[in-house]
C-alpha cells in the first residue's frame, strides 16, 4: 500500500480569516457558526476568501456478503435497483445534487452483478464483499484496490475543477458494516452503534447486534489498523470514500461528510493518512446512534440536524448552502472600511 502525506491546514490564513471576519459589516459572532464554518474553510483552502462554486458528489455502490446473516430490511438485490434508479437521476440524492447544482458521479466498486449498468462508472473489484461474520470480509489485495477507486476517481473530479467534495454510498448492509468498523475502533458496545438502518424492527436489531459482536468476537481487528479493519470487516464502497478523502485532502479540496458511514470512512482515511480528518466537515447528524460518537472521535460538530438515516451523501447535499453561504460571506460582504461604516465605541 503507498503511504500518503497530509499536509497540515494553514493556520496562518486561518488567523488572517478571523480578523477579517471580525471586520465585516456586522457585530462580531453575529453569524455564529457560520463564522467558525468560514474560517475553516479558509484554512483548509489555503484561501483568505474560499470561492465554492463547484460542488462534487461521488457515490461509490457495493455489497455486503453479511445480508446473508438477515442483518437488512430489504434484500441484496435492491442494491442494483437502487443503483439503476441513480443512474436514472431518481433518487433523493440526485434530486438535491441537481438542487445544488452538483455534478454527480457514480461509481460501481462492487455491487454484486456482472451486469453493466448504463451511466455507472464501473470499477468493481469484487462481486461484494464476503459474509464477515463467518470469514474475512476482503484480501488486503482487494482492500487496497477499492481505496485506490476512490482515490483516483476523486482525482479526476477535482482535476475536472471540483471545489467541494461530497461523498455517498449505496448497498444493502453498509449500516451493518460501518457500526462494526465503529465498534472496533472505538471500543464502545455494538448496542450503542447499531441502528435500525433501512428500517428493521426492533427484533431484527437485536440480530443485527449478535451478528456483529460475533464477527468482531472472530477477527478480533486492530482499533487503528485501516487494512485490518476493511479486510476482516469492511465494506468496498467504504474504503473506496476513504481513498477519496485522502485524494481531496491532498488537493486541499473540503470534504462534506454525510452519515455513519462516510463518517466511518474518515476515520479509515485518517488511520491511512494521519491529518486527513483536518479537511474533513460534518454536514448534519443522522439518527443512526453511532454516528454522533463517530463525529465526537473525529472532534467534528454536525451543522444541521434533520433526523435523516438515508445515506447516498442526502444529508451533506442538503446542508451544502451552508457551506456556500459561508464562503459568500468571505467573499461578497464589505467590511466597515470598504462600506464607510464606523465600528463598534
Amino acid at each position: 500500500m503507498r503511504t500518503f502525506e497530509i499536509k497540515p491546514v494553514n493556520e496562518t490564513v486561518k488567523k488572517k480569516a478571523k480578523s477579517y471576519i471580525d471586520n465585516l459589516t456586522k457585530p462580531i459572532g453575529s453569524l455564529g457558526k457560520l463564522e467558525q464554518l468560514a474560517i475553516d474553510l479558509a484554512a483548509v483552502t489555503g484561501e483568505l476568501q474560499p470561492k465554492l462554486q463547484k460542488p462534487a458528489i461521488l457515490v461509490f455502490a457495493a455489497d455486503h456478503g453479511v445480508t446473508k446473516q438477515a442483518v437488512s430490511a430489504f434484500p441484496q438485490e435492491v442494491t442494483i435497483q437502487m443503483v439503476q434508479n441513480m443512474a436514472n437521476g431518481g433518487a433523493a440524492i440526485n434530486a438535491f445534487a441537481r438542487n445544488i447544482g452538483a455534478s454527480f458521479h457514480l461509481v460501481d466498486v462492487g455491487v454484486a452483478t456482472e451486469e453493466e449498468i448504463s451511466g455507472v462508472m464501473n470499477r468493481k473489484v469484487m462481486l461484494g464483499t464476503n459474509d464477515f461474520s463467518v470469514e474475512k470480509a476482503m484480501t488486503t489485495q482487494q482492500a487496497e484496490q477499492a481505496i485506490l477507486v476512490g482515490y483516483e476517481e476523486t482525482m479526476r473530479v477535482i482535476e475536472a475543477g471540483a471545489d467541494t467534495v461530497i461523498f455517498g454510498e449505496v448497498g444493502i448492509g453498509n449500516t451493518t458494516a460501518s457500526s462494526a468498523l465503529f465498534g472496533a475502533i472505538s471500543n464502545l458496545p455494538i448496542a450503542h452503534i447499531a441502528g435500525y438502518g433501512t428500517g428493521i424492527s426492533d427484533l431484527q436489531l437485536l440480530h443485527k447486534i449478535e451478528v456483529i459482536e460475533q464477527a468482531l468476537e472472530l477477527h478480533q481487528p486492530s482499533a487503528t489498523d485501516a487494512m485490518d479493519l476493511l479486510e476482516k470487516i469492511g465494506g468496498l464502497e467504504i474504503a473506496a470514500m476513504a481513498g477519496g478523502m485522502i485524494a481531496a485532502a491532498e488537493r486541499h479540496v473540503p470534504v462534506l461528510l454525510d452519515g455513519l458511514i462516510s463518517t466511518v470512512a474518515g476515520c479509515l482515511a485518517d488511520f491511512l493518512a494521519p491529518g486527513v480528518r483536518q479537511y474533513l466537515f460534518a454536514s448534519h447528524r443522522s439518527v443512526e446512534p453511532g454516528h454522533i460518537y463517530a463525529l465526537h472521535y473525529l472532534d467534528l460538530e454536525p451543522i444541521i440536524e434533520l433526523e435523516f438515516r438515508l445515506g447516498e451523501g442526502t444529508g451533506a447535499a442538503v446542508a451544502y448552502p451552508l457551506f456556500s453561504a459561508a464562503s459568500a460571506m468571505m467573499t461578497d460582504m464589505a467590511t466597515f472600511s470598504d462600506a464607510g461604516v464606523s465600528g463598534k465605541n
